[in-house]
């Protein structure tokens, strides 16, 4: 009442006092998340240190060790010597800690170091040899979001940090269950709705390829330590090509698979509960017959035992090794995007291989494309308008990847629409996604956008099998971006995008690297709008001579097995094609 009495003569002045202190108030509400940030950042540092001290301790068992050789070997032939003796746990253990912390010095990709793998090493140790899982004394890196007991799982969020995981996740039992020794986690973007790799607690992770270049996300942490050999094994998710897009930016090979094929229990995300497009778990490694193994390992009766919403599948050994030609769907473009030169290539050679080989080869044309990502795919993504995004976000600072689209979420909805009208003519895409973007506004029109993503699926389907297809051959998203310029040329991402939608098992093989031509074909790259996407994705790809480009490889829903049957023939024949005879 004091305050009013001081204030009513001076209007003006009271507006700004009460504005000032409800900034300060909402100021102090805010601090603790950024708070937690510098001392996240300390724990790193000393998580690390205790990294290197295990090596040098498990270096001082074996001096005479010599970890190139071991780092030399495929997951396949490894894994058969742990199992045989021919290696010790130590040797391989300590010779991925000491790769791991030189690929992180260099690209920044660790953000916690999984000390718990010294004594889950002595555990196996004892085991019987009847005992020993698939993937006995296999180090391995898991993605941010993994639950490990005792560990953060920040999806990069300030929010969420200092709240340790209660227990590991259904997975990551699994895959001790079978012998793997997780010993690091890597770094995501903001949030894990971009595909570059960077937030304010850990800072940006870098393309070992190119240190300008980003390796991709939301699993680029992964990307970027399998590609230079500190891990020989990851596991990431994907709910928009995060697994695959880093895979090709790196690369390296990468699976997503069908929801509900892998347990999700016990993963974290920014954003829980997308029903339209849904995000799913899936293995990283340097080979197919790695994600072949994984694979094996993790479809057990074990996961089914932990996470009973996901049944009991095991890997079906007869599809996989069939050898049968295929009939074998592929499109150069999705008509969304316009592929880069090094793209189109890469999908022309690889039919041309798979041809030659005795497979058959039919064109495919994407049905309704800007129909399925604009409305389906964005529209199911931010099915709330972004609210829980933004939520998320309170009191955190804002990653420079993800300023556009908050910025854009926190627009008022007229506002939104105002904006969408506006550029409707010369900048379409963004209008579109300025009026997906404001949400679904009542449960009636939920269930509506949910029952298009099915019909859509089915009519996608449809298509499908009225050419008889086994498989679909289409271009990845590469070469690697600029970093900082995913966020500007988000339209791009349509090619992996799709497949979350469809829930389609998609996973990403290298077959060649960009070319001078490719370099100098892009110079006359226009794009299908002319609009300030196409104008960043041709910016975002130049100087990328050398850099790797890879295909995706695509089955139907809970086919993985052909999905990898398809992608090891792709990559037997493009290594052919590239070793000299």
């Amino acid at each position: 009442m004091m305050l009013e009495m001081l204030l009513l003569p001076y209007p003006l002045l009271g507006l700004l006092l009460l504005t000032l202190l409800g900034a300060a108030l909402l100021s102090r509400q805010r601090a603790p998340a950024r708070n937690k940030i510098p001392r996240a950042q300390r724990r790193r540092e000393v998580a690390l240190q205790q990294m290197a001290a295990l090596a040098q301790r498990l270096r001082e068992q074996e001096p005479g060790l010599d970890p190139k050789p071991i780092l030399a070997l495929p997951l396949v032939e490894l894994a058969q010597k742990l199992q045989a003796e021919e290696l010790s746990l130590e040797s391989v253990l300590c010779s991925y800690l000491e790769e791991a912390l030189k690929v992180h010095q260099e690209v920044n990709c660790l953000t916690d170091f999984l000390e718990e793998c010294e004594e889950q090493l002595q555990a196996l140790k004892k085991l019987k040899k009847s005992e020993r899982g698939l993937l006995y004394g296999v180090p391995m890196s898991l993605k941010d979001p993994y639950d490990c007991m005792g560990h953060d799982s920040t999806c990069g969020l300030a929010q969420f940090l200092e709240k340790p995981a209660a227990k590991d996740g259904v997975l990551v039992k699994v895959l001790k269950a079978q012998g793997a020794i997780p010993f690091v986690k890597t770094n995501i973007p903001q949030s894990m709705l971009s595909f570059d790799c960077s937030n304010p607690i850990y800072g940006q992770t870098r393309n070992p390829l190119n240190l300008k270049k980003t390796p991709g996300g939301s699993s680029g942490g992964e990307g970027a330590l399998l590609s230079k050999g500190g891990s020989i094994l990851g596991m990431g998710t994907d709910v928009g090509g995060s697994i695959r897009i880093p895979s090709s930016f790196c690369g390296v090979f990468g699976l997503r698979t069908s929801r509900n094929r892998l347990s999700y229990t016990g993963i974290a995300s920014a954003v829980k509960g997308k029903k339209s497009v849904a995000s799913v778990a899936g293995p990283l490694a340097r080979d197919v017959d790695s994600l072949v193994l994984c694979l094996r390992a993790l479809l057990s009766e074990d996961m089914h035992k932990l996470d009973p919403t996901v049944p009991f599948m095991p890997f079906r050994e007869e599809i996989y090794s069939n050898t049968r030609p295929l009939r074998i769907g592929y499109y150069e473009s999705d008509g969304f995007s316009q592929p880069s030169p090094s793209m189109a290539r890469a999908v022309r050679l690889t039919c041309r291989l798979l041809q030659d080989a005795g497979h058959e080869v039919i064109p495919f044309s994407i049905p309704r494309i800007e129909y399925a990502m604009q409305k389906l795919y964005t529209g199911g993504l931010f099915a709330d308008g972004g609210a829980t995004l933004l939520e998320k976000l309170e009191g955190d600072i804002v990653d420079p990847s993800m300023k556009g689209l908050v910025t854009q979420l926190r627009l008022p909805d007229l506002l939104k629409c105002i904006l969408a009208r506006i550029l409707k003519k010369i900048e379409p895409r963004t209008a579109q996604t300025l009026d997906m973007i404001r949400g679904v506004k009542t449960p009636k029109k939920l269930w509506e956008q949910h029952t298009a993503v099915q019909e859509y699926q089915q009519e996608f389907i449809a298509k499908w099998r009225s050419l008889d297809l086994d498989v679909l051959l289409s271009p990845a998203l590469d070469p690697a971006f600029y970093i900082g310029y995913p966020a500007k040329a988000l339209a791009s991402s349509s090619y992996t995008s799709l497949y979350n939608l469809l829930d389609f098992p998609a996973g990403v093989v290298p077959v060649t690297t960009v070319t001078l031509q490719d370099e100098e074909e892009l110079a006359f790259y226009k794009g299908y709008y002319g609009d300030s996407n196409d104008r960043n994705f041709k910016e975002a790809v130049e100087g990328s001579v050398g850099l790797p480009v890879a295909v995706q490889c695509i089955a139907l829903p809970w086919e993985e097995e052909l999905c990898l049957r398809f992608m090891k023939e792709v990559e037997t024949l493009t290594k052919n094609q590239r070793e000299p005879r």
